[in-house]
């Protein structure tokens, strides 16, 4: 176990998407002092120029750095992910709202489809408030409405039966419902940011009012690191997922990775963010599965049975974290049994990634 480092709390990165409201100065500057949070959690009109003088003009900046995670329910390990990759917004002084236009791609695993790539184009507005409890700030983006689509458009499919028949009534309309429910239904449900100066910041999809937290598989003990993202993902057998990607500021920094697997041995692998955009453009658009297009800067096997810490430094920088569950890549394959002749079952992995030092 890495001992405690007793120097200065690392300097925090910008949060990882999708915290839309870039709560950073609000909450340094109004957590903790009761002189300034009655009015401030009184007033919408106060509230409303604190966020858009502060926070507005973050919002793209914080989606377009890292994937959001989707699940067909609360609480069920996460099947795939979405990555913005094109967003701008408008803010309406007189509704008080904020209008977020988003596109970008991303991939899932459903059955009978197995793995599917596809794109998506939305327009979704916001109504942002906040509400200081203690020590606490609760930032919330609640759903005023959608602008414009979802438009889900479906690309690559892998099971050749369902993508001869993405096109064909009722087959694709169907693809493209599950498509909506997920990617759409995530975005669209709003969203909770939670900071507290001692812990850090905390994120979850939907409205969480305070006392409630959001539920994550690891207790977070560190007070002294910061918590990207705490989460449990499914993934099937000759699948990946690509986490993240997470900043390393600066060269004092290191990405800790807290992990388990339950199901067959998987690799972890640690890799830039030019090579993860690649590698993973590749298999969301059903190229064949291979190696990373560039070095893989850190990484290894994990088994069942344990929960590992693993500490990497890197240097400054973006890095993907890749769950990889295939023969293709890595050191370890997915087991080959008579009840699976192809080989594999699911790996249900649990982490929880953050920055220290």
């Amino acid at each position: 176990m890495l001992p405690r480092v007793p120097a200065r709390r690392p300097s925090l990165p910008s949060a990882p998407a999708p915290l839309l409201l870039a709560a950073i100065a609000l909450s340094f500057t109004f957590v903790g002092c009761p002189c300034i949070s009655g009015p401030v959690n009184a007033s919408p009109g106060l509230r409303w120029f604190l966020f858009s003088n502060f926070g507005a003009s973050k919002i793209c900046p914080e989606m377009l750095k890292s994937g959001v995670s989707l699940r067909l329910q609360d609480r069920s390990p996460a099947i795939g992910r979405f990555f913005p990759m094109q967003c701008s917004y408008d803010t309406n002084d007189a509704a008080q709202t904020v209008t977020v236009h988003i596109a970008g791609t991303g991939y899932g695993y459903l059955q009978p489809a197995k793995r599917v790539g596809f794109s998506l184009t939305t327009s979704v507005e916001y109504r942002p408030d906040f509400q200081i409890a203690g020590d606490d700030i609760y930032v919330w983006g609640r759903l005023n409405r959608i602008v414009q689509g979802p438009s889900f458009q479906l690309g690559y499919v892998e099971n050749p039966v369902i993508d001869v028949m993405a096109n064909v009534p009722p087959f694709g309309g169907l693809a493209n419902l599950v498509g909506n429910q997920i990617v759409a239904g995530e975005m669209t449900r709003g969203f909770t940011v939670l900071y507290n100066e001692d812990t850090g910041k905390d994120f979850t999809l939907g409205i969480l009012m305070p006392p409630l937290r959001p539920h994550h598989p690891f207790q977070v003990d560190d007070d002294e690191r910061y918590t990207f993202a705490n989460e449990v993902v499914e993934v099937n057998a000759h699948q990946r997922d690509f986490l993240g990607p997470f900043e390393i500021a600066d060269s004092d920094q290191a990405l800790y990775l807290k992990i388990s697997v339950q199901g067959p041995p998987v690799d972890v692998m640690v890799v830039d963010k030019p090579t993860g955009d690649a590698w993973r453009e590749a298999y969301q658009t059903g190229q064949p599965l291979g190696p990373p297009p560039g070095p893989v800067h850190a990484g290894g096997p994990l088994q069942p049975g344990l929960t590992e810490t693993r500490r990497y430094a890197l240097r400054p920088g973006l890095y993907y974290v890749v769950i990889d569950n295939t023969a293709a890549a890595g050191l370890v394959a997915p087991p080959i049994t008579l009840l699976s002749p192809l080989g594999g079952s699911a790996a249900q992995v649990s982490y929880l990634a953050q920055l220290g030092e």
